[in-house]
């Protein structure tokens, strides 16, 4: 073993591994009891992570009398929403560039909405009295090696040509040096408003209180096993709830659907998917999503004098450039999180509880992390941890209905669900209203993605994507002939 590599051991030595976020017994909820017996509503969400709370949330703002139950298969929180890195962002499209190369004549619009999706979580974390170390820090955008810093200079002057220029500024080495110190650090492109830095799992524990008092039904530990049509019979006995409207019949028993359980089932004249990772009660859509591993780490909180060796005191989240990145930020108790590069496919879109760990790939991002950071040697890390990511071709959300229109989705966040997911909400919640609104008319809500293929060709598709990506990080960003036919295909992996 190396030096730098028995360094990243002991420094992994001793890590808890569990998710940093959600080891926290003091601010943790209470559990809810599971659904047991039938029930009815008005509007079912099927998810508990921030997509279904955002969704139940606004739902009961919107229509206060509506009878809303949202179902959770484990813990409000437990997955994605409870294990990312907290970086709350404003863009709807993965990125400036990814939503200009696929949306040229919506972007000044998506930019718009996006921003002022930012302005609305900041505002109901505010008025909910959400207490998620909520900071509008903004991210800067690294160049680690020669050809990034012309990227991040066109992307710069890009930004400027449709108007963004107040919000985007390029930083040349000794000015991204300035906002934290790094001899890697060759330029930045600081977004300065547009993202925000929180603790994820009390955003979603916040969401969930808030749910609560505006009265929505939570069952957790009760995972959805089906989805059908209700017209074919009333429910059985023991079935409870419902709105006025619900039980009148306006469109109740004859256009609702059923989602079964495993000790019971709901009845619901509506329902919103927001299942993003795992897979969709409606097959039809599981080609377009691949499950996707991302890792972390978290350091130990630094001292005062390793806080002043970086210079971070703009406190921004941080992103390399590279096709293989990390991602990076301070949390409230001045711990470093640091995540990212390996981006992890398993065969079948296996999803297991055994992939949350992988220590090869915790020694190499620890190995990273010193390489980054040398002033920080002797840093240990307290928390090791791993989650999936719900990816699409095109690595944004994408939308739709089914049931006749009863049922909304949403998925393929691709690692910016933190803040998209309210967009995501507001658009089921449109959808299902049958109203047209700026939302739904956007280009970017009425198409879909290319979806992946059957295996074994996704699986093979896959690990050759991944093999180009790391040739182009390590022969100047030149993309081979394999990423150049994704990109015209539309299937064009950036990350």
């Amino acid at each position: 073993m190396t030096p730098d590599g028995a360094a990243a051991v002991r420094a992994l030595a001793g890590a808890r591994p569990v998710p940093y976020w959600l080891d926290d017994p003091e601010h943790r909820p209470e559990p809810l009891p599971a659904l047991s017996g039938g029930t009815r509503c008005d509007l079912l969400v099927v998810g508990g992570g921030y997509s279904g709370l955002w969704t139940a949330l606004i739902a009961k703002e919107r229509d206060p009398s509506r009878d809303v139950v949202l179902l959770e298969g484990k813990e409000t929180g437990w997955a994605a929403s409870g294990r990312n890195g907290g970086f709350c962002d404003a863009s709807l499209t993965h990125g400036f560039a990814n939503g200009l190369a696929r949306w040229p004549d919506e972007i000044e619009t998506l930019e718009r909405l996006g921003l002022a999706n930012l302005d609305a979580i900041e505002e109901a974390v505010a008025r909910h009295g959400i207490d998620c170390d909520f900071e509008r820090t903004g991210e800067i955008d690294l160049a680690t090696e020669p050809h990034q810093v012309a990227e991040l200079r066109e992307a710069a002057e890009e930004a400027a040509r449709h108007g963004l220029g107040e919000r985007v500024t390029f930083l040349d080495r000794a000015a991204v040096r300035e906002q934290v110190d790094s001899p890697a650090f060759l330029a930045g492109l600081w977004f300065r408003h547009s993202v925000a830095m929180l603790h994820p799992a009390k955003l979603a524990w916040g969401l969930k209180r808030a749910c609560l008092e505006a009265g929505v039904r939570i069952y957790e530990h009760t995972p959805a096993r089906g989805l059908t049509d209700g017209r074919g019979g009333e429910g059985g006995a023991g079935e409870k709830g419902g709105s006025v409207a619900e039980k009148s019949g306006k469109g109740g028993s004859a256009g609702a659907v059923i989602v079964s359980t495993p000790h019971g089932r709901v009845r619901a004249r509506q329902a919103a998917l927001a299942t993003n990772a795992f897979p969709s009660l409606l097959r039809r859509l599981r080609p377009y999503i691949v499950p996707i591993y991302d890792y972390a780490l978290m350091t130990e909180p630094l001292s005062e004098e390793q806080l002043a060796s970086l210079g971070w005191q703009g406190r921004q989240g941080l992103a390399d450039s590279a096709n293989h990145f990390h991602y990076f930020r301070l949390t409230a108790d001045d711990r470093i999180l640091w995540g990212g590069y390996d981006a992890l496919y398993h065969y079948g879109s296996r999803i297991a509880a055994e992939y949350d760990q992988r220590p090869e790939t915790f020694r190499k991002l620890a190995g990273h992390f010193f390489a980054t950071f040398p002033q920080l040697k002797g840093v240990r890390f307290s928390h090791t941890w791993g989650g999936v990511i719900d990816t699409c071709s095109r690595f944004s959300p994408f939308f739709g209905t089914a049931h006749g229109g009863r049922v909304a989705y949403a998925a393929g966040y691709t690692g910016l669900g933190v803040g998209a997911t309210r967009f995501g909400a507001e658009v089921m919640l449109d959808l299902l209203s049958g109203e047209s609104t700026e939302r739904t008319e956007l280009e970017l809500v009425r198409k879909k993605p290319l979806p992946f293929p059957p295996e074994p060709v996704r699986w093979a598709g896959i690990a050759m994507t991944q093999w180009s990506l790391t040739r182009a990080d390590a022969r100047g960003g030149r993309r081979n002939l394999w990423l150049k036919a994704m990109d015209a295909a539309g299937m064009g992996f950036d990350t």
